[in-house]
């Protein structure tokens, strides 16, 4: 998660939004609890991880304020895309994609019709070509210096 922090974010952000990047981003171990998020093994590394929610909360890590734990519900509200990150070593070979994949299909085998995420500016494209479009753009200044984030969303019915 570091990595990708540190490395696939340095073409749109600057040393202090990293930084900051690290207060507001992380694994929820909600997730793991949840038995909804997944790791992407190469070769006995890992390529990448992330997951889905039934939970309210859009992004953010273990650490980070503002957290809820509320559940979702499928009829009326949109799953959560969570915590997804690519090693740097893996990036554009497919390892998000399958990520994306197999969170829509276990949101929608659990009545989900929609999913939402809280896209990075160097996750954005990816997204958007998995289908996802934006809803808005927002600055999270809860790490120090103001991150640009995109909330975007997607049907999956």
């Amino acid at each position: 998660m570091d990595a990708a922090i540190a490395e696939l974010q340095r073409a749109f952000l600057d040393p202090a939004q990293i930084a900051s990047s690290r207060m507001i981003m992380g694994l929820d171990r909600q997730l793991v609890a949840d038995r909804t998020y997944f790791v992407i093994e190469e070769g006995g590394a890992v390529a990448g991880c992330g997951g889905w929610s039934r939970r309210a909360t859009l992004y953010g890590g273990d650490h980070t304020p503002g957290r809820d734990a509320a559940m979702l519900n499928p009829a009326t509200e949109a799953a959560r895309v969570r915590a997804m990150y690519t090693h740097p070593a893996f990036a554009r070979r497919g390892v998000g994609r399958l990520i994306l994949r197999l969170c829509e299909d276990a949101a929608r085998a659990e009545g989900f019709t929609r999913l939402e995420l809280m896209a990075t500016l160097s996750g954005r494209a990816l997204y958007s070509q998995c289908g996802y479009t934006d809803i808005e753009a927002i600055e999270d200044s809860r790490g120090g210096a103001a991150v640009p984030l995109v909330r975007m969303g997607k049907t999956i019915t």
